[in-house]
């Protein structure tokens, strides 16, 4: 669902679309950009299709919100990003605005009840790349190291490999139909760029 038509379902005005947009083209983005947005609203959409007209503007709003900013500080992007959506939801009421600002904290920790649909749609669809072809992901990893370039090489790649460690222990995604599109995918590329980073530490041992 397009931003204006989200916001026009939630009875507000689409006005902050010029920021939002300013926002995802900022020179250090190289991953979270408005294409990766724009994808997320993509994929989300097509997860919420059976929820009310209501429920999928909600998810398409903080889809699109969920990294406006973005400064390569985990928590505190999305604690940031959460404010913004909040502020800019001009003539939304709270409970829209409470239910998107819960839902891009939600992707702190990529998680909230089993049974919050609205979260299972918006979590399911930020992990899509994933699962996405092996070049396609190879493009999405290479842009988030460049984002974290202030990091030196061996501490991206102790950080990384702690990541990537933890995303293949537990079930990356929620829906059954996320698992089914993306999941062994994105266990093999998980798989595949963990074993690129050990084999970087062993080199530099």
């Amino acid at each position: 669902m397009k931003w204006a038509d989200a916001i026009a379902v939630l009875g507000g005005t689409p006005g902050a679309w010029p920021e939002l947009r300013a926002r995802y083209g900022e020179p250090h983005r190289r991953y979270h950009t408005l294409t990766h947005a724009a994808a997320v609203a993509r994929d989300s959409a097509w997860l919420a299709e059976d929820l009310g007209e209501t429920d999928r503007a909600i998810v398409a709003v903080a889809a699109w919100t969920h990294d406006v900013v973005y400064d390569a500080k985990p928590g505190e992007d999305e604690r940031a990003s959460a404010r913004w959506a909040r502020e800019a939801l001009d003539g939304v009421g709270e409970t829209a605005k409470n239910r998107v600002e819960g839902l891009i904290l939600a992707t702190i920790e990529h998680d909230a009840p089993p049974d919050d649909r609205l979260a299972t749609a918006l979590l399911d669809a930020d992990l899509a790349v994933l699962g996405a072809p092996a070049e396609d992901y190879a493009v999405y990893a290479e842009g988030v190291r460049q984002e974290y370039a202030k990091y030196p090489d061996d501490v991206w790649r102790e950080g990384r490999i702690a990541v990537l460690e933890r995303m293949l222990a537990r079930p990356l995604y929620r829906s059954e139909a996320a698992r089914a599109r993306w999941a062994t995918a994105a266990a093999a590329n998980l798989a595949a760029e963990l074993t690129h980073w050990r084999g970087e530490r062993d080199d530099h041992r």
